[in-house]
């Protein structure tokens, strides 16, 4: 007769449910019948030590010890972290994200290891600046520019979306908010946020063009100066079920983006007397190194194109990303490590490596990378080709 071992099917349980992921996937992931998962989570029966390994790290991206625990974790989860975000929206976030989402949150507990709580900018933006749900997003569009010092001709003279990406979030990590990047595996998520009275980080799906994820950065960055979390979903239908001031905070999201990156004075001065076309939108894009769908919406909100044009040139603009990133392939691991991980947190880890505070091992864990890759890792980001 095969021996128990301690496991907590009640831990079982909620490691799969904090997830969304349904019995059928867990079954399918473990090549067992649904049968037998459930039978572990009712405690009838126990997987081996061998299959609870396969189910921590495989599946649900948790310790093994977390299992022998005598009572689930108590975690902060979603609910609480994207309170404007109605619950139908919360249900359908997949275990890809959740799991997106607790590495967001390591990564919070991490810098707040590294920099013994006290985050290390001199300048906070989600401090210095506080929005409210009344403000009007052209006068937040000010105060945020204002603030990261940046101006228009500033934007319009970077070579391209690529390096605005770059010079953007680095602004934004310089005023003490930490950006990372990862590949969400979805196309319906382009970015979350947690907000933190010491840490907020930003988290962007790099599978996105550049041009998207800078609309993320700042769609991000408005929840963080709301103070709360956010998600920036490509699909805003749910937004016609929401009512109050989460409504309108989602929205002016959406609206201090649009006026932050391409400001109403300059857009008008470049629309003037001008058919409006895809032609233009190319060119109006290219000027403000934004995505196609900035100017679109911009466009549309000034009554320049209809819903038709509109819908046409978004259909058009995602079809050119898709063939884009065809392109564009994999890529190299380390400097993809780079990129997500991003100079600033980079920069924090290996300088107190160097000063002998941590082994190999916890660098890699700061890193999330295996401890044979961080020698590689440190030697690319040292000769800084960094590739977003």
């Amino acid at each position: 007769m095969k021996t128990m071992i301690p496991v907590n099917p009640e831990t079982l349980r909620w490691a799969r449910q904090s997830i969304n992921m349904p019995v059928e996937e867990v079954a399918l992931r473990m090549k067992k019948e649904v049968e037998i998962i459930e039978e572990w989570e009712d405690g009838v029966s126990s997987p081996t030590y061998v299959q609870l390994e396969k189910l921590a790290y495989e599946v649900y991206k948790r310790p093994v010890a977390v299992f022998f625990f005598p009572e689930p974790p108590k975690e902060v989860g979603p609910r609480t972290s994207f309170r404007t975000l109605p619950e139908s929206e919360i249900k359908q976030l997949s275990p890809r994200f959740l799991q997106l989402f607790r590495r967001a949150q390591a990564m919070q507990a991490n810098l707040e290891e590294l920099n013994e709580g006290l985050n290390p900018a001199v300048r906070r933006i989600f401090r210095d600046l506080h929005l409210r749900p009344t403000d009007e997003a052209t006068s937040m569009a000010r105060k945020v520019r204002a603030y990261l010092g940046v101006d228009l001709q500033s934007q319009i003279g970077w070579k391209d979306v690529d390096a605005a990406l770059k010079q953007w979030r680095a602004a934004v990590e310089s005023n003490g908010i930490f950006v990372f990047k990862d590949a969400f595996k979805q196309d319906d998520i382009s970015g979350f946020c947690l907000y933190d009275d010491e840490f907020p980080v930003i988290y962007i799906n790099n599978s996105m063009p550049f041009g998207r994820q800078i609309f993320t950065l700042f769609h991000e960055l408005a929840h963080l100066l709301f103070r709360t979390g956010g998600i920036d979903t490509n699909d805003t239908a749910f937004l016609r079920s929401m009512r109050g001031d989460n409504k309108r905070i989602e929205m002016l999201c959406n609206r201090f983006v649009g006026a932050f990156l391409v400001p109403g004075d300059d857009f008008e001065q470049q629309v003037r007397a001008t058919a409006v076309d895809n032609e233009v939108v190319g060119q109006l894009a290219a000027r403000y190194k934004v995505s196609w769908e900035v100017i679109l919406r911009k466009c549309l909100d000034k009554r320049l194109i209809d819903q038709r044009q509109y819908e046409a040139g978004r259909k058009e603009a995602k079809e050119k990303a898709v063939k884009a990133r065809a392109r564009s392939g994999k890529g190299n691991y380390y400097r993809n490590q780079i990129a997500y991980l991003g100079a600033g947190y980079l920069g924090l880890v290996l300088s107190q490596y160097y000063q002998n505070r941590f082994s190999a091992q916890q660098v890699a864990k700061y890193l999330n990378v295996k401890a044979n890759h961080v020698a590689d890792l440190e030697a690319m980001y040292l000769g800084r080709e960094t590739g977003e």
